[in-house]
């Protein structure tokens, strides 16, 4: 294949947009822990070598070193995979986020990631991260999303922010977009429909679009979808349009379904007097072997199918 002709991998996204707000903001720095090729900050470390720390593999202390040097006013970006995050669970409580310091955590390889296997897997991040005060979670649904969210992610105020994004390629050939600020905790609606809201978050939106196309291909089914774009905050004006127009609800998340995005809405939903019938597809309560991410996603019954036919079984409840 013509690399060319491809949309760029989003790690390579990262890498440039970084290196373009670090000639913008001279407080920014890079820390990775030994995952500068992987996550591609080995661009900004060509071009900034002094502005630019690979720890080792040394999650917590990635994490920590991070929050020293927001404490005394550097803008750290500190990229780890997102499985690997988990060994730096406590150091972002207490040194990021118990603090309020402004370190943007960039966890790549957010979800299934294919042949890397179950240690791999991304599965995690948002249902542990999510109850930890003070943070933003944040994941793009497209590589000009990933930009305006680092974008944003570097203003002043902003407090620790997460952004997660999965490993390979995106979808837009034409990558580049001016960098402009994205309301924090502020969904978007891409699709209008009354029969049924579909919400996603991050590149499994793309996924859930192609099933909501074939579902209403079979009759004349009118099918919303919603991007939710953060998952803390939520949206909870997107939510109350939801749960005001909606009897019928599917969410859809490259995570596991236990305690992520769409517990996340059901708990919102219910905590507000929303009693929707709401379907959760998600990462099942087991490990996930490996394999390619098209095998995963059917088997993890996160797929084009799967999704289809959740829209169709919650419809048929009726």
């Amino acid at each position: 294949e013509d690399e060319s002709q491809l949309p760029p991998k989003f790690q390579d996204v990262f890498g440039h947009t970084l290196v373009e707000l670090a000639e913008q903001n001279p407080r920014i720095v890079g820390v990775t822990p030994a995952m500068p090729t992987g996550c591609s900050m080995n661009i900004m470390m060509a071009r900034m070598p002094e502005r630019t720390f690979d720890v080792g593999i040394a999650e917590g202390h990635a994490a920590t070193f991070s929050g020293g040097m927001a404490k005394e006013g550097l803008q750290p970006f500190c990229n780890i995979y997102s499985s690997f995050m988990q060994r730096a669970y406590d150091n972002i409580i207490h040194d990021i986020a118990l603090l309020r310091l402004p370190v943007v955590l960039c966890l790549d390889r957010a979800g299934l990631v294919g042949e890397d296997g179950p240690t791999h897997h991304g599965a995690f991040d948002m249902a542990c991260l999510r109850p930890v005060p003070n943070l933003t979670i944040a994941s793009p649904m497209d590589e000009h999303e990933l930009r305006r969210l680092m974008f944003t992610a570097q203003l002043p105020g902003k407090g620790p922010f997460v952004i997660r994004y999965p490993r390979g390629r995106g979808v837009l050939k034409d990558w580049r977009c001016p960098l402009e600020e994205v309301p924090v905790g502020k969904g978007r609606c891409l699709k209008e429909g009354s029969d049924l809201a579909v919400i996603t978050i991050g590149p499994i939106g793309h996924t859930a679009a192609q099933a909501i196309v074939q579902v209403e291909a079979e009759g004349a089914l009118r099918i919303a979808h919603y991007d939710l774009r953060f998952l803390k905050p939520l949206d909870e004006e997107l939510l109350r349009e939801v749960g005001e127009r909606f009897e019928h609800i599917v969410t859809v998340e490259d995570g596991v379904r236990q305690g992520g995005m769409g517990s996340a809405v059901l708990e919102w939903l219910t905590d507000h007097g929303y009693h929707p019938q709401v379907t959760r597809l998600g990462l099942p309560d087991q490990f996930v072997e490996h394999g390619s991410v098209k095998q995963l996603q059917a088997l993890c019954g996160i797929d084009c199918t799967a999704i289809a036919e959740a829209i169709r079984t919650s419809l048929a409840h009726e």
